[in-house]
């Protein structure tokens, strides 16, 4: 009695799951497709712009990149797909500059893993999202991705924010006035000498300073014989 139990119950398992599958098979058959028709539909292929097929170096219309040659790509890069090759200038200044030669990159063994990109300080490689990359020969994967004749986009220098009058007000009422002659108090309320304090206002700096009760210390404005030992000791 229970292996035909278990006979029916293992058919209508079997029927349930079959009409649950073909549930979904009906579902998708209505749906519309998704499927690219490559290469036929080239012209209106749509990639994502955050798919990686090639690094690259963007360069303005001056033939110009962000580039310094600094080499942080390359010593970031895990399996060495980036030799960064440099060389060194005089400036107009007389000063020596690194500047980049040649920036080699094989596409062949590339992982795509955008630690380069993440890593330059300048900004100055990006992944471009062409895929079209198949050739026959290894040797055309390794490509210069700084153009012939181009040079470091050199940045521009900010002039320096000019103080304005109202600041320059601040200043010297919190500094003092420097434009005054020499002698004269600097800042903008002149302290009151220790002397000049009456001694009817109640104010005694030699007497009212508290004693360091942590140190068993005393100010240096008092003296051994001012020290009396037996509240010292307690």
């Amino acid at each position: 009695m229970s292996s035909v139990s278990e006979y029916f119950s293992g058919l209508f398992g079997g029927i349930k799951s079959l009409l649950t599958g073909m549930r979904v098979t009906w579902g998708e058959l209505w749906t519309k497709k998704i499927t690219e028709q490559y290469p036929e539909n080239r012209a209106t292929l749509v990639i994502p712009d955050r798919f990686r097929g090639e690094l690259v170096m963007p360069h303005d219309d001056n033939n110009e990149h962000a580039c310094t040659a600094c080499g942080i790509c390359q010593m970031n890069c895990p399996n060495g797909t980036i030799q960064v090759i440099s060389k060194t200038i005089e400036t107009e200044e007389g000063k020596k500059k690194k500047i980049l030669d040649r920036y080699i990159y094989d596409l062949g063994l590339c992982t795509f893993c955008n630690l380069c990109v993440i890593t330059c300080p300048s900004d100055a490689i990006v992944f471009a999202n062409t895929f079209e990359n198949a050739i026959y020969t290894r040797s055309k994967l390794v490509e210069q991705l700084n153009h012939e004749g181009s040079k470091l986009r050199e940045k521009k220098k900010e002039p320096k924010p000019v103080v304005s009058q109202p600041v320059a007000k601040a200043e010297a009422a919190v500094h003092g006035d420097n434009s005054k002659p020499e002698g004269t108090p600097q800042t903008p309320v002149e302290p009151i000498p220790a002397q000049d304090i009456k001694e009817d206002s109640g104010i005694h700096p030699e007497q009212n300073y508290p004693k360091d009760v942590t140190t068993k210390t005393v100010p240096p404005s008092k003296t051994e014989a001012d020290i009396d030992p037996k509240k010292d000791k307690e």
